[in-house]
Order: C-alpha cells, then structure tokens, then sequence
C-alpha cells in the first residue's frame, strides 16, 4: 500500500506541471485514468443538474425529463392511426397482418409453399378499407 501512495501523491506532483506519459508505468497511468474517470464523472454530474435546472425555468408546466422522452430515455414514437388487418392465418385466425412491415412467418411459409397472397386476403377489409379511405379529386 505505500508503494500506492507514493504513486498517487506523484501523480498529483505531475498534475502541477507538465505531464510525461510516457515515462509512467501502467500501474501510475491507471491510477490517473481512475482519478480523471471520477473527476469527469462528478462534473459531467453536476452540469446536468444545471441543465435541468435551467431546462425546467425554460418549461415551468414541464419535469425536465418529460420533454420528448418516455421513461426509458428513449424519444416518444409518432402517433399513427390504428390499421386493420388485412390477412389472415385460415389455420390460426388470430394471427394477422395488415400488408405493411415485414411478412409474418406463416405468410411467408405457405408462400413459398405454391399459394398466393390474394388467398389469405380477408374479405370483410376491402369494404371497409373502401369506405374509409380518403377520396382524391382527379385533375384533368
């Protein structure tokens, strides 16, 4: 432990002056890597504070992590309207898919099984698709 000791109160000689790194053996380059590791993690600390702090006078009605955030850190997803499936499994009818992403395992099975995608259409969507899609004029 003293031999520890000594390298840290060098460490902190150096830090006075100008640094030779490469005249430092690991065991003092560590050392200085866990000190900087820890000094940069208090500011880095104490600025976000600050941030926030300045953030929730910027948007008093808000907690400075709500702003475009969900709980996870992550950026809240855009709102898009509820689409109804538009396929269907005929051996398991609860599993769908709408026709938009990627194709779910079963359709792509008997897909590559000889049948088509028109078969596993269901019928009651285009009625329904044809009521509530939006109607476009025709420019002549």
């Amino acid at each position: 432990m003293p031999r520890t000791d000594y390298r840290l109160s060098n460490i902190a000689s150096i830090a006075m002056g100008k640094l030779d790194l490469e005249s430092m053996d690991f065991e003092e380059l560590w050392l200085l890597h866990e000190r900087l590791t820890r000094i940069l993690s208090e500011r880095i600390t104490v600025e976000k504070i600050e941030l926030e702090k300045r953030l929730a006078q910027l948007n008093p009605g808000q907690q400075a992590g709500e702003i475009g955030r969900t709980a996870r850190g992550k950026r809240r997803r855009r709102k898009y309207p509820k689409v109804l499936p538009k396929y269907s499994n005929p051996l398991v009818p609860t599993e769908t898919w709408s026709g938009r992403g990627k194709q779910p395992r079963w359709l792509v099975a008997a897909l590559r099984s000889g049948r088509t995608l028109e078969e596993f259409r269901i019928a009651d969507t285009e009625a329904a698709e044809d009521d509530t899609r939006p109607r476009r004029s025709r420019r002549s």
